[in-house]
């Protein structure tokens, strides 16, 4: 008897042995353990950008680690080795000289979005934005925030407008630049600047969009602003990062690009 219950006791000790082996060691093999990827972002995605993340971390478990910049600055840092798995730029010729370079994993590059330049003004400003461009030229303007065009696709969309209208040389002056469109915005939120050229999916966030308002200004007035994303060769997390970027294709994250106020290209790509 003594050894029949011995015999049962090693059974079941085999049996809950075998079944924590596999799934502590057979399991995991079998699965895509989640990962992190970081991405260099350009800055007018500085508040969409989060919300993509958050349910795209929700539905797979991969997590995202974003920097936001200007993107020449990332292009810059890219060509020498900066640790990206992907680049969201706002400047479609970025991605495109990285990739003629041979720093890009093929078949990735996709266009995702073209954005838009406004006139934003906090609230407590009497400018009248129905003028356009041409209330830059208004005496109580003393500073205009842009971003730097050197390396920042909004600045040179602005200084393009600017010369488009013939009144960059009235107003050349009174800019003050940002390191990117992010930091452009918040000169004019702090006061530091009377009035900004932004791109309109910061406009459209909660924390501008409740303290300011905007004017567009017409798309004729400056190059469009084609923004493509592309995986980096040098990731070591390729299939993580395609995964994401399909994930920005869904017809949800589309929605949401164009509630922050960005034209969706109809065929998708850049190619």
């Amino acid at each position: 008897m003594k050894s029949r219950n011995r015999d049962h006791r090693s059974g079941l000790w085999a049996a809950i042995v075998s079944a924590f082996f596999i799934l502590f060691v057979l399991w995991p093999s079998g699965q895509a353990a989640a990962e992190e990827i970081t991405v260099a972002a350009a800055s007018d995605l500085t508040f969409v950008f989060p919300e993509i993340v958050a349910r795209f971390q929700k539905e797979t478990g991969d997590t995202i680690k974003a920097s936001f910049g200007s993107s020449g600055n990332f292009f810059s840092q890219i060509q020498n080795g900066g640790p990206f798995d992907l680049f969201f730029s706002a400047d479609i010729g970025y991605p495109r000289k990285l990739q003629d370079a041979g720093l890009v994993e093929a078949d990735t590059f996709y266009e995702y979005a073209v954005g838009k330049l406004v006139i934003w003004v906090p609230s407590p400003s009497a400018l009248d934005l129905k003028k356009g461009l041409a209330v830059l030229t208004d005496p109580s303007v003393h500073k205009i925030s842009i971003a730097n065009p050197e390396h920042a696709p909004y600045g040179r969309a602005a200084v393009a407008a600017l010369k488009h209208e013939n009144i960059y040389d009235k107003v050349s002056g009174k800019l003050v630049m940002g390191e990117n469109i992010s930091q452009a915005a918040q000169f004019v939120q702090s006061g530091n600047a009377d009035i900004g050229l932004l791109a309109l999916s910061l406009a459209l966030a909660p924390s501008l969009k409740e303290k300011g308002r905007y004017e567009l200004v017409p798309a004729s007035d400056y190059p469009p602003l084609e923004q493509a994303a592309v995986v980096l060769k040098a990731s070591q997390k390729k299939e993580t990062a395609k995964k994401f970027l399909a994930f920005v294709k869904t017809p949800a994250i589309v929605s949401l690009m164009k509630d922050y106020g960005f034209t969706i290209p109809t065929s998708g790509s850049g190619n």
